[in-house]
């Protein structure tokens, strides 16, 4: 498919855009990596032990300091560790996704990436600017928030030295925190020396986070016996909320477990990915659950619900209990998390950057790499120059909600890369028109079929908006619906009819479940409006699993990117259910997070309207059936001979 800048006339420029946003990457199946020009590669230099260090001091902030009284008094009650145990299976479903594409695709950009691959340009622009998003203020709201725990270490908010204190600028309503712009010069200093060392520097400190916290739990656990565990023996029961407040409380502890993903996004550095990767994500996932429920456990035997603190729960905890001095070392846990958080929401945006920049969609200024620390040392700089402005000047905490959009987004999408990985996994070849010269007569086939092919499979894979891209421009179609399988005595599908059952039905299921969510969310909707759009999401969403569960899945799934890794289970019920879930949070996070979330996609659209799509590395290609493959490389080696 040619580029719209070699067409003509508004419909041929029409469909022009429309190709350039479903226009997809090629993997090379040999190693699992894009076929783009060649970049520097960055360092293979981390292991097994690292990428936990990673994802566990990524996930686990100052929230589990704060988030377990908040949801107790309000939510959950007693149940506040079945709470966090049904968070952390709802993002062990997103887990199990990103485990099975990043052993497949190890390379940097995570769900950008896998995006890309699977789905098209458009949706992954789309999500990799929004990862640029959350990546940048998630920084700056840890940051923020390590100068007040800092202060109280010191002995109170005004304790901390006056160049580091927080300021308000006279006649306006600005409060600066110098403190949090030092502590992201800091860190990105110490990204820019490598990876190893950072990773490093963050095994220590989320290592003694988890010592606090083991602390916590031993010391709790004792007083706990020792009181006879008298949050548990109330006479309003276990789930004095129902179990309504129960799952309102898992949704808001679900945020908690945000930070495996950082993980994938360093896959590119990882020496043996496919079997570090999955494990990588899962025991950190799995690490984080543990802690978290056992610090429930213990949190609410210490203290009835109702009598918790919201904003210090646990230090209160202590100090009722005669453990004044226990405060202090709840409050230092506390900074080594928000401190490992920090290095765990700026590494990975700069691999982000990295990645788009190597497509063409950023400038080539972001996808340089340093030679000797084999770090992208300039997005690193980039990023910790924008996340340390945001600090100083800026309350983020109005905005850490589009933190949130940006992370489901690419969790949703992430899940619809598995299924249109199983179901219909892409299967044409990337041809570049300048380096590889096309032979004359499949030439003149691409010039004569410029829009007929591509719109028959247009409309026969638009179920796969967000699962199919462009098909083969040189294709054949099989006139019969169904084969006879004699040897099995049974009908099936062929091929061709299969991709299109799986395209629609991948398709229904996700307008299945942003119906549901959305029906599910809308309380002020009319009682028979919402059970109208749940009855129809219901049944869409019913009618693609129970599509995608009797066809079969795709052959090619095998040998697309590194074949043998880790494959995700419970295809596809796994996977819808995910995108169910993402997407009913996503509904939830209020219409002030979209607002300002819209503003910035909007200006993504412009960026990539303006540069992104002229420059992409895909901009000179053609996309043909891989029957042709074997004739365009004989003719380009007797061209080049």
């Amino acid at each position: 498919m040619m580029d719209t800048q070699n067409e003509g006339g508004g419909g041929d420029h029409s469909w022009g855009c429309l190709r350039n946003l479903v226009r997809r990457k090629h993997i090379d199946s040999s190693n699992g990596k894009a076929e783009t020009h060649h970049h520097q590669q960055l360092a293979k230099a981390l292991t097994f032990p690292h990428l936990i260090a990673i994802g566990v001091g990524s996930t686990i902030g100052a929230g589990v300091y704060i988030l377990v009284g908040t949801v107790a008094r309000e939510h959950s009650g007693p149940a506040l560790a079945f709470s966090f145990l049904i968070a952390g299976i709802s993002a062990a479903l997103s887990a199990f996704c990103y485990a099975e594409l990043s052993s497949r695709f190890p390379s940097a950009g995570s769900a950008y990436h896998y995006s890309y691959i699977c789905i098209g340009e458009g949706v992954a622009w789309l999500i990799g600017w929004a990862l640029i998003l959350e990546y940048t203020i998630g920084g700056s709201t840890v940051a923020r928030g390590i100068s007040p725990n800092l202060a109280l270490i010191f002995g109170g908010e005004d304790c901390l030295p006056t160049v580091l204190a927080r300021h308000q600028i006279p006649g306006l309503d600005i409060v600066v925190d110098p403190c949090a712009a030092v502590l992201v010069f800091i860190v990105t200093g110490l990204l820019c020396l490598g990876v190893k060392e950072s990773t490093f520097v963050q095994g220590i400190v989320t290592t003694a986070n988890v010592f606090v916290m083991l602390f916590f739990i031993i010391t709790g656990t004792y007083l706990c016996f020792k009181t006879g565990w008298t949050g548990y023996k109330l006479p309003s029961g276990y789930f004095p909320y129902g179990v309504n407040g129960m799952l309102t409380g898992s949704a808001t502890v679900f945020f908690a477990y945000i930070g495996f993903d950082s993980v994938a996004s360093m896959a590119e550095e990882v020496k043996s990915p496919q079997r570090d990767l999955p494990l990588g994500i899962g025991l950190s996932l799995l690490l984080c659950c543990l802690l978290y429920m056992m610090v429930s456990i213990v949190i609410v035997g210490l203290v009835p619900y109702y009598a918790m603190d919201p904003d210090t729960p646990i230090s209160s905890a202590f100090a009722s209990h005669g453990l004044q001095w226990a405060a202090y070392l709840i409050t230092l846990g506390a900074v080594m998390a928000l401190c490992s958080a920090l290095i765990g929401s700026i590494l990975p945006q700069p691999r982000i950057l990295m990645a788009m920049a190597r497509d063409g969609l950023l400038p080539s200024f972001f996808s340089d790499v340093n030679q000797r620390t084999q770090v992208p040392v300039k997005g690193t700089i980039t990023t910790g120059f924008c996340a340390a402005i945001l600090a100083f000047f800026m309350d983020v905490s109005q905005l850490a909600g589009m933190v949130s959009v940006g992370t489901l987004v690419a969790f949703t999408m992430v899940a619809v890369s598995v299924l249109i990985l199983r179901y219909v996994p892409p299967d044409e070849v990337l041809i570049r028109l300048e380096p590889v010269p096309l032979p004359s007569s499949l030439q003149e086939r691409i010039c004569s079929l410029p829009f007929q092919c591509y719109e028959e499979n247009l409309s026969s894979h638009v179920g796969t908006s967000i699962s199919s891209s462009k098909q083969p421009l040189l294709c054949k179609t099989d006139a019969s619906v169904v084969e006879k399988q004699e040897a099995q005595g049974g009908w099936v599908l062929n091929k061709e009819t299969r991709r299109k059952f799986a395209g629609w039905s991948i398709m229904l299921t996700c307008i299945g479940n942003f119906l549901l969510s959305y029906a599910a969310s809308s309380l002020r909707f009319p009682g028979i409006l919402r059970y109208s759009l749940c009855g129809i999401g219901g049944c869409l969403l019913l009618v693609g699993l129970i599509i995608l569960s009797c066809v079969d899945q795709d052959d090619a799934r095998h040998n697309f990117g590194h074949s043998g890794g880790f494959i995700c289970p419970f295809v596809p019920l796994l996977p819808i259910v995910c995108i169910l879930i993402n997407m009913y949070l996503l509904v939830n996070l209020g219409a002030g997070t979209w607002a300002r979330v819209s503003v910035w996609l909007f200006i993504g659209v412009l960026v990539y309207l303006f540069y992104g799509r002229r420059h992409s590395s895909l901009v000179d290609a053609v996309y043909v059936s891989t029957s042709h493959v074997g004739e365009i490389r004989r003719d380009s080696e007797h061209s080049l001979a």
